[in-house]
């Protein structure tokens, strides 16, 4: 990094609430979020020099663009703040943390919040199956499908298959694992919803095919939320922490990052990752830039995960994309308990995408926060013990867009 950027807080809402059923638009979503995340931290909202908003398709879900200027009305002190909205599929919310940390560390501004924000709940599923597959080639892969996701990623699956064999038994103790954890997760959308690895293996009417070999069970759910941070560099960090008491090096910091993107086609990914160990080698790169960045020899060097696990497949992917098995091998991590709470190295305590929820825009923030409990040991009843360095993976489209952070002290 080529200069420190400080995490200070931030705020999620609960993602198991319909905006729509309480009849509040995208707007009231966005003024919780603001508003809990200067609660959550005690920033005085005029120290705030530029935010940063990333979303994916309000113009579909709530026909309403232009989302950073909604920012300027969520506190009277923000009248004429830079803001700015960032689009890249699921990992739109990443790509404005990467804004606003670049910002930073050019000495443009001192303290930026980054708001990541979903409505989705506002037409039918089928409406919104095609509303994102518009994050894929749309007139080539999308277009007249139903459910387009599940089945790009009910492909990755088949890949892997073909390269090395795979069993769905393993996506189920996926499922079942990240369901487990979200019960843990005040927060998460399915902490109060039935499911267990019998359930996750079964193909009935209660858990039917969605997509190739994808089925309910091994997808994230459409879900509203919207997540917060606050960012600052390391003169604002100073003097945040000194009235409080608190020492400089306590605070959080990004300690590295790594963003490549792939071609958005996902048989393009497929023929360009033919001869390489790994499915999806642009996130590979991702992963090891964030851990060089971050000077870390490799993943064993932190305690614990938040990944894309839009389907239990990119799930079973990120875990030898981390380098936690030999390429092929996932199935070695699920099976010895690893990826467990309590385990060698856990995934996704907060539920992951499948569990706590993927409101597209929000993810990457929510992840990233998430991190900030985990080191800070503000995670509650799913707190990582010892934990001291997170890395995440957000994702955006089929493997398209990947963004991965290392978040610690």
């Amino acid at each position: 990094m080529a200069a420190p950027v400080y995490v200070l807080g931030g705020y999620q809402t609960d993602f198991a609430r319909n905006w729509n059923k309480e009849n509040k638009h995208i707007v009231a979503m966005l003024r919780e979020v603001v508003a809990g995340g200067l609660q959550a931290t005690g920033v005085d909202p005029k120290s705030i020099d530029v935010a940063h908003l990333g979303n994916f398709a309000a113009e579909l879900y709530c026909m309403q663009g232009h989302l950073g200027a909604f920012l300027v009305d969520t506190d009277p002190a923000f009248s004429g703040l830079p803001t700015s909205r960032h689009e890249a599929a699921c990992a739109s919310g990443s790509i404005a943390i990467l804004a606003a940390a670049a910002e930073i560390e050019a000495g443009r501004y001192d303290c930026a919040l980054v708001v990541g924000v979903e409505q989705m709940k506002t037409v039918d599923p089928k409406t919104g199956g095609d509303y994102l597959g518009t994050a894929a080639w749309y007139e080539r892969e999308a277009k007249g499908v139903d459910f387009p996701f599940p089945k790009l990623f009910g492909r990755l699956g088949d890949e892997y298959d073909k390269r090395f064999g795979l069993k769905d038994e393993h996506l189920a103790h996926i499922a079942a694992v990240n369901y487990s954890n979200a019960k843990r997760n005040p927060l998460a959308q399915t902490r109060n919803w039935y499911m267990t690895e019998d359930h996750a293996r079964s193909v009935d009417k209660f858990n039917t095919l969605i997509g190739g070999r994808i089925k309910v069970s091994d997808c994230s759910q459409v879900t509203d939320g919207a997540a917060s941070l606050i960012l600052a560099s390391e003169k604002a960090a100073a003097a945040y922490a000194k009235p409080r008491g608190v020492k400089l090096e306590d605070i959080p910091r990004i300690l590295g990052w790594g963003h490549h993107t792939a071609p958005i086609e996902f048989d393009a990914k497929v023929a360009e990752s033919r001869d390489n160990p790994y499915v999806l080698p642009h996130t590979r790169q991702t992963v090891l830039d964030a851990l060089r960045r971050a000077g870390l020899a490799d993943v064993w060097s932190v305690q614990g995960i938040e990944t894309h696990d839009c389907f239990t497949t990119s799930e079973y992917m990120a875990i030898d994309h981390f380098g936690i098995t030999a390429p092929g091998e996932s199935w070695k991590a699920v099976e010895d308990g690893t990826i467990e709470m309590g385990g060698k190295m856990p995934i996704n305590p907060s539920g992951g995408l499948i569990g706590c929820g993927h409101p597209v825009g929000a993810t990457g923030v929510r992840q990233v926060l998430d991190a900030f409990k985990q080191v800070t040991s503000e995670a509650g009843e799913y707190q990582i013990e010892g934990a001291k360095k997170i890395a995440t993976l957000n994702i955006g489209g089929s493997g398209t867009t990947s963004v991965s952070f290392i978040v610690g002290l």
